[in-house]
């Protein structure tokens, strides 16, 4: 545990000092807390999303994160043109499927996206993993109220038909990949009620991908990073206006040692 939990702060060290560039197709909602959050890591976002150029720049970022927030037919198609660049180039491929049960076309755009790129990691809600996974899942809006009966299953199967490391986010994080289990506890009930929490997620898991090679370890790393830094916000502030810039300055000034102390990852 020890050696696991050494090697899971050294990515977040790796990301301040290598800077990644993460394009971003995001969710337009969320997209200045997107950006906000990956300054405050130390990477570097840019966020094109005209099908003219999503491949050249796509081609000098160090990861991709895709985002289903705010679909279109020209940013589905953005998206497929970016991802099979950052496969072409060996870069990670993130997947958001935000409200994806919500519509037909979020769901056939979803089903697109994954059987025509390489996804890194996929990482949702219990009812879009639930959702993804061919199990039952249930929106209001894009939050979940229902799940699959067992969300380990429906992660371990969508992990399996995919190949990414799946995300299922909740008061515990589950992170599954290739028959290893993760549970990470780290986190706040006030995270819930800030817009763009898991648009930012998704962008942080990117940036840790983008400067290590085991997909899992980086995801676990940035999945405890950045719930720690929920918790640490969260002693900062009383509502959701001020927390979101705490959780910013969280993200900004959160050490290594804080991230050794305040971890709680169970590898089962």
């Amino acid at each position: 545990m020890v050696f696991q939990t050494e090697r899971l702060i050294q990515v977040l060290s790796k990301v301040r000092e290598q800077k990644p560039v993460v394009h971003t197709i995001t969710n337009w909602v969320t997209a200045n807390e997107v950006a906000a959050s990956l300054h405050a890591i130390g990477a570097r976002p840019i966020m094109a999303i005209a099908p003219e150029e999503v491949g050249e720049i796509t081609s000098r970022a160090d990861a991709l994160v895709l985002n289903l927030g705010t679909p279109s037919p020209a940013r589905i198609e953005a998206m497929l043109l970016a991802g099979l660049q950052a496969n072409k180039d060996g870069h990670p491929v993130l997947f958001d499927p935000v409200g994806v049960s919500a519509s037909k076309f979020r769901i056939e755009s979803s089903r697109k996206i994954l059987s025509e790129l390489r996804v890194t990691v996929i990482r949702g809600n219990r009812s879009e993993i639930g959702t993804l996974a061919g199990r039952e899942g249930c929106l209001s809006g894009v939050d979940a109220v229902a799940g699959p009966e067992d969300l380990h299953q429906a992660s371990e199967h969508l992990s399996k038909k995919t190949g990414a490391v799946v995300v299922a986010s909740g008061p515990q994080d589950l992170i599954v990949f290739s028959g290893k289990k993760v549970i990470v506890e780290n986190g706040h009930p006030m995270m819930g009620l800030v817009t763009g929490a898991g648009c930012m997620l998704t962008a942080v898991v990117g940036a840790f991908n983008a400067v290590e090679s085991d997909p899992m370890v980086a995801t676990v790393s940035a999945v405890a990073f950045f719930g720690l830094a929920g918790e640490q916000a969260a002693l900062q502030t009383n509502g959701p206006g001020t927390f979101k810039s705490a959780l910013l300055d969280a993200l900004f000034s959160l050490t290594p040692d804080q991230m050794r102390k305040g971890i709680k990852v169970n590898f089962t």
